[in-house]
């Protein structure tokens, strides 16, 4: 079934306010509890393309907005498998956000890189699930496979960097 072929409910704004409250808010919760642990990210041997810490906050509360607009979209859908599209958003969510404890928090850089290609599979299978319900939707998210993808590169280098 394609977008076209779905039933798309009223916008509903209520649903994009709690999805970019819940996403922005665990956001800025966890940026809240590692905020003293981003000294040892300054301490760190760190690649030419690292970007500089006060980069990350700001990357991420993008990536966050679109992230809920994504799953708002999908959410709007009448797809038949929303609730499972939404399980996936949830879990890649909980999953993106206990990475900074790994790597900030807990200074485990070999796990850090590993959870990060854990978020990348789970990312690529969250925007192939969303365009298939709506094309605007698995778009949104393609920022965040970016951004994956090159936190995963700087992650691997820093943790070979810093043995």
């Amino acid at each position: 079934m394609s977008e076209e072929q779905v039933v798309k409910k009223k916008p509903g704004w209520i649903p994009l306010i709690v999805l970019a409250g819940v996403t922005l808010g665990a956001g800025a919760l966890i940026g809240f509890l590692i905020k003293g642990d981003m000294a040892f990210y300054e301490s760190l041997n760190r690649p030419a393309f690292a970007p500089p810490g006060w980069l990350f906050p700001v990357v991420w509360s993008i990536l966050y907005i679109a992230m809920a607009l994504s799953a708002w979209l999908v959410w709007r859908a009448e797809a038949p498998h929303r609730a499972g599209m939404m399980v996936l958003y949830f879990v890649q969510l909980a999953v993106n956000l206990a990475w900074p404890v790994i790597f900030f928090t807990l200074h485990t850089l070999g796990l850090a890189f590993w959870w990060l290609i854990l978020l990348w599979g789970l990312v690529i299978w969250m925007m192939v699930a969303f365009f298939r319900w709506s094309k605007a939707a698995g778009w949104l998210l393609t920022p965040y496979l970016a951004w994956t993808t090159f936190a995963a590169l700087l992650s691997f280098v820093i943790a070979r960097m810093n043995p």
